[in-house]
């Protein structure tokens, strides 16, 4: 496993680090499995938060006997500071430890600065000066707020998606990270699971020396293949450059990253995924998506009353009212393709 420093925090961190969003969806023995294999082939970073409901009680379950020799990132959302209180002391008690290394705003709509009347930041810096965390950092889905945040020179570390779909705006934003000596933790490197070639994805990310990905990981084949890719690194030559360019031309730049921010619908639409239901479907085996459970999730976008909410809180600036309704009318005709098929 190869090591490297986490910006101006000094942490040696697994080059290759484990995002753990993905083990609240699976039992707490397969977590473990995962969890420890991970730790015992080397990986010393894993990523959660406060909002992956049970994710930081299964990685406290799993780690807590190896707390000094792995670095825990968690996160909690701006909030009123007694929110913000009982979910560092959850953290604390979930991950069955007495402080967290890296402790990020998540999803911060902007940039937190001391004095602020709302007083997050003096809460957080507070909370490093009594020991309970140690850096301060943020997460961000917007750029705006990315560069800001990195400008600032208040946050020790900086989550932001990072995959071989950036712009070229983004992949400054890594260099002014370099050149700032703050942390960049890569986030989203499959673009929500939607890239096919995980190969492509580590060839690219090695091009950064200083950034660390975190592999959202659910299945033990997947740690698996980040751990192989990382004993034997693919090189960024000009066949992973076509596969990229070929990755882009399909997704193009109109389609749902999966972050889950415009959830919850009030009509009770499961839009992470009926957003991006062609892309799924055409990228995996189809057929858990033709099932009768899954025909009515999507005939659901038929209650769409353009409220506009989700549209208000994505980081992408999609049209996701009109997104849906496309995406609506790709599955039926898929389906009255597939009729004999159909669950």
């Amino acid at each position: 496993m190869e090591y490297i420093r986490l910006g101006r925090t000094g942490l040696s961190v697994s080059r290759t680090s484990f995002g753990a969003l993905p083990i609240q969806r699976i039992p707490e023995a397969e977590s473990t499995a995962l969890l420890r294999t991970a730790y015992e082939a080397g990986v010393n970073f894993y990523d959660t938060a406060n909002a992956y409901t049970d994710s930081e009680y299964k990685m406290g379950r799993a780690l807590g006997d190896v707390r000094s020799h792995i670095i825990i990132a968690t996160k909690t959302a701006p909030a009123a500071l007694d929110v913000m209180q009982q979910h560092l002391e959850q953290s604390l008690k979930m991950l069955q430890t007495d402080y967290i290394d890296i402790y990020q705003l998540h999803c911060a709509p902007k940039v937190y600065r001391p004095g602020e009347e709302d007083g997050i930041y003096d809460w957080m810096l507070q909370k490093k000066k009594e020991g309970v965390i140690r850096h301060i950092s943020i997460t961000a889905h917007r750029i705006t707020v990315a560069e800001e945040a990195l400008e600032s020179g208040l946050y020790d570390t900086l989550q932001y998606p990072f995959s071989v779909l950036a712009s070229p705006r983004e992949r400054q934003l890594v260099q002014r990270a370099k050149e700032l000596d703050v942390g960049f933790i890569a986030m989203k490197a499959m673009a929500g699971g939607l890239i096919r070639h995980p190969e492509v994805t580590f060839a690219f990310l090695r091009q950064y020396p200083q950034v660390v990905p975190i592999y959202g990981v659910q299945r033990m084949a997947e740690l698996q293949q980040w751990l192989s890719l990382e004993q034997n690194p693919p090189l960024w030559n000009e066949e992973m450059q076509r596969l990229a360019e070929e990755e882009k031309a399909s997704l193009g730049g109109d389609f749902c990253r999966s972050c889950g921010y415009c959830m919850p619908c009030p009509m009770g639409i499961e839009i992470p995924n009926a957003a991006r239901m062609s892309l799924l479907m055409t990228r995996s085996p189809y057929k858990p998506y033709i099932t009768a459970e899954w025909q009515a999730k999507m005939q659901k976008i038929k209650d769409c009353i353009n409220c506009r909410r989700c549209v208000a809180h994505c980081p992408y600036s999609l049209d996701t009212p009109r997104l849906l309704r496309d995406q609506l009318q790709w599955y039926q005709d898929f389906c009255q393709k597939h009729q004999s098929e159909l669950g």
